[in-house]
C-alpha cells in the first residue's frame, strides 16, 4: 500500500506540472492574441493575413483545453483512489487491532489456566492423591464448573440438614394434618369462586338481555315520540360499542328542515326539545308517579309549546305533571294552577286557580 501511495504521488505530481506547463502555455497564448487584438487596431485591414494563424491557434487552445480536462479527470481519478486506499488502510489497521486484542485476551486466558492447573496439582499433592487415578475416574465432558456446582449444592444440603432432630416425626404427623386442612380450606375456597363467577356470567347475560330489550324500547319510543314533537324529522339510539356491558348510547337527531351532524348545531329550543323526547321515552317504559319540569318551554317559540304542551297533556294519563312555567300556552293546558304574587312589600301570597272551575265561572 505504501509502495502503491508513492507511485500514485508520483503520477499526481507528474500530471500537475503537466496542468503547470498547459497554463503557462495558455497564458503565452492569450499573450499572443491581446498583441494580434493590439496590431489589428494599429494597422488598416489584418484580419485576412491573421486568418489562418487564429484558427491555427484557437485549435492548439482546444487541444490544450481538452488535455487539462483529460488530466484534471486523471488527477481526480488519481485522488479517489488515494482515498480508497487511506480508508481500506484504516479498515485493515483497526482488524489488526482487533486480532491483537484478541490474542492478548487469549494470552491471558492461557495464563490464568496455567496458574489454575498448577494450584490444582499443589491441591492434589498436599491431600496425598494420584493425578492419574483421578484423571480415569473423570468422565470424558466432565467440567470444572459442574462440580463446583454439585459440590456447593451438596454442601447447602449439608447445612440444611443441621442437627439431628429426634421430634421430626411427631413434627411431621402435625404439619401433615395441618396440609390436609389448608388443602380443603383451598378446595372449598375453590368451589366458592366458581360459583360466584358462574353467578356474574349470568347476571351478565341477564344484563345484556335487559339492556338490549330495554334499548330497543326506548329507541322506539323516542322515534314515535320525536316527531309529534317537532312536527316532522327523526331520531335514534344508537350504541357505540359491541360489548353491551361497556357500550355507550348516542342520541342521533335530525329535525324538520335540518342536515346537522352533530348535536352541538342544534338551537337551544331543539336541544331542549330532544331531551323532553328522550326524557318522555323513558317514562314511557318505566313511568314515575309523578314528573317536575322547570322551565323546560323557555326556548321554545309557541308552534313548538303548543307540541309540548300536547305532549305533557297526552302522557299526564299515566303521569302527574308538576311544570314551572311563564308561557301562557302552557299554562293554558293545565287542570290547576298555582301562582305567587306579592300585594305588599316583602310579603309573598299563594294564588290557586283550579281551570274547570275558571272555566264554568266564565261560561256562566
Amino acid at each position: 500500500m505504501r509502495v502503491r501511495e508513492s507511485s500514485l504521488t508520483t503520477q499526481l505530481t507528474s500530471i500537475r506540472e503537466g496542468i503547470g506547463r498547459l497554463e503557462v502555455q495558455v497564458e503565452r497564448l492569450q499573450e499572443r492574441r491581446e498583441q494580434l487584438r493590439e496590431a489589428f487596431n494599429i494597422k488598416e485591414d489584418p484580419t485576412e493575413g491573421y486568418k489562418v494563424e487564429l484558427e491555427t491557434q484557437l485549435e492548439a487552445r482546444l487541444l490544450v483545453d481538452t488535455e487539462m480536462t483529460e488530466a484534471r479527470a486523471l488527477v481526480d481519478s488519481i485522488e479517489h483512489q488515494m482515498r480508497e486506499q487511506e480508508k481500506l488502510r484504516g479498515e485493515l489497521e483497526n482488524e489488526v487491532q482487533q486480532v491483537r486484542g484478541k490474542l492478548e485476551q487469549k494470552r491471558i486466558s492461557a495464563q490464568e489456566i496455567s496458574t489454575l492447573s498448577r494450584t490444582i496439582e499443589e491441591q492434589i499433592t498436599e491431600k496425598q492423591a494420584n493425578l492419574e487415578t483421578l484423571l480415569e475416574g473423570l468422565d470424558e465432558d466432565a467440567a470444572l464448573v459442574d462440580w463446583e456446582e454439585q459440590l456447593a449444592l451438596i454442601g447447602n444440603r449439608i447445612q440444611r440438614l443441621g442437627p439431628i432432630n429426634l421430634a421430626a416425626i411427631d413434627e411431621y404427623k402435625i404439619e401433615s394434618e395441618r396440609k390436609d386442612y389448608l388443602d380443603q380450606q383451598n378446595a372449598e375456597l375453590e368451589d366458592a369462586l366458581t360459583t360466584l363467577q358462574n353467578a356474574i356470567q349470568k347476571i351478565d347475560r341477564e344484563t345484556r338481555t335487559r339492556f338490549k330489550e330495554t334499548f330497543e324500547l326506548v329507541n322506539g319510543h323516542i322515534q314515535e315520540l320525536f316527531p309529534k314533537l317537532f312536527g316532522g324529522g327523526h331520531a335514534y339510539l344508537e350504541m357505540t360499542g359491541e360489548d353491551l356491558l361497556n357500550t355507550g348510547v348516542t342520541l342521533m337527531a335530525r329535525p324538520p328542515g335540518k342536515k346537522n351532524s352533530s348535536i352541538h348545531l342544534l338551537s337551544g329550543g331543539e336541544k331542549a326539545m330532544t331531551a323532553i323526547a328522550m326524557v318522555f321515552s323513558i317514562f314511557k317504559l318505566n313511568p314515575a308517579p309523578f314528573c317536575m319540569l322547570d322551565e323546560v318551554d323557555a326556548p321554545l317559540d309557541d308552534a313548538n309549546v303548543g307540541r309540548y304542551a300536547a305532549m305533557v297533556k297526552e302522557m299526564s294519563e299515566h303521569v302527574q305533571f308538576i311544570f314551572i312555567t311563564h308561557n301562557k300556552v302552557s299554562m293554558e293546558a293545565a287542570n290547576q294552577l298555582m301562582g305567587v304574587t306579592m300585594h305588599e312589600p316583602g310579603v309573598s301570597r299563594l294564588v290557586t286557580v283550579d281551570v274547570n272551575q275558571a272555566a264554568e265561572l266564565a261560561e256562566a
